[in-house]
């Protein structure tokens, strides 16, 4: 026997998931998943601000590849990694719980699944800064768009 049953294929969920833009966020969790060609930190975030989001969780991949060594690095300066652990090149995954931080993140859907990229990483110290930035360049470009 068939159901309908109506928005089972809706997408409408997956869109509301998404969140896009700059976060002040807290590391909730984090693992490190091999795979062959492009082993990987998983990472998932509490947002904390802006108030609206505070609480819903985020996740993302951070690439241990040659190539992307660069990104996972900046991510750890800027979240306040243990400097002697990175110097060492050790990521605890122990020791990257409850570190602070800025993302910028961006939603990605290739071949029908969806992903939220690590944009950009910034010191939590600097939330205050950089969200006011942001908040400005919208409202100037609403203000810009108005007739």
């Amino acid at each position: 026997m068939n159901r309908h049953i109506p928005g089972l294929y809706s997408r409408q969920q997956d869109h509301e998931s998404a969140l896009e833009g700059l976060f002040l966020v807290r590391v909730d969790a984090a693992s490190y998943r091999w795979h062959p060609q492009k082993p990987f930190l998983s990472v998932r975030f509490v947002v904390l601000e802006p108030e609206p989001f505070a609480a819903r969780l985020l996740s993302g991949r951070l690439y241990c590849t040659e190539r992307a060594l660069w990104k996972l690095n900046w991510f750890l300066r800027d979240f306040g990694y243990d400097p002697d652990l990175l110097n060492r090149d050790q990521v605890d995954e122990k020791a990257l719980l409850q570190l602070r931080g800025v993302i910028r993140t961006s939603h990605v859907t290739l071949n029908g699944r969806s992903f939220q990229n690590l944009d950009a990483f910034a010191q939590a110290a600097e939330w205050q800064d950089i969200s006011c930035e942001a908040a400005g360049g919208m409202h100037e470009q609403r203000n810009g768009n108005d007739l």
